[in-house]
C-alpha cells in the first residue's frame, strides 16, 4: 500500500534527522535548543549522543531496506522496523520527554496501522 510505504519514508527521514542532530549538531545551537540543553550538559553528554544518533541510523537504514526489500518480506521487515521505533519511543517518552510519545512514538504506530492495513 502506498500510503503505508509513504509513512515509513517520513519516519525513516525523521530518524535521519534524529541521527544528524544527536551525532552532528547536539552541541551546537539548534541541536541544544531541540534538546534543552545548557552548552555544559551538550559537552559532558555529546559521546552518548553520537551513540544515540547511531542508533537512530539503524532504525533509519531498515525503514529504508523495508522500502526496496522484495514484497515477500517487506512487510515484515517495516513491522520490525515500526516496532523498534514504537517502543524506543514509548521507553524515551517515559524516561526522558513526554514529547516523545507524539514525535517518534504516535508516527510509528500510526505507520504500523497502515502497513498492515491489507
Amino acid at each position: 500500500m502506498i500510503i503505508g510505504k509513504i509513512l515509513v519514508a517520513l519516519i525513516a527521514v525523521l530518524h535521519l534527522y534524529f541521527l544528524i542532530l544527536e551525532m552532528f549538531l547536539w552541541d551546537k545551537p539548534v541541536g541544544m535548543k531541540a534538546f534543552g540543553n545548557t552548552a555544559e550538559k551538550a559537552k559532558l553528554t555529546k559521546v552518548l549522543a553520537q551513540n544515540q544518533g547511531l542508533y537512530n541510523g539503524f532504525l533509519a537504514a531498515g525503514l529504508i531496506w523495508s522500502l526496496f526489500a522484495p514484497a515477500a518480506y517487506a512487510t515484515a521487515l517495516a513491522n520490525f522496523f515500526l516496532a523498534c521505533v514504537l517502543v524506543a519511543g514509548i521507553y524515551g517518552a517515559f524516561t526522558a520527554s513526554r514529547k516523545i510519545l507524539y514525535i517518534q512514538a504516535l508516527p510509528a504506530l500510526i505507520a504500523l496501522v497502515v502497513v498492515n492495513l491489507v
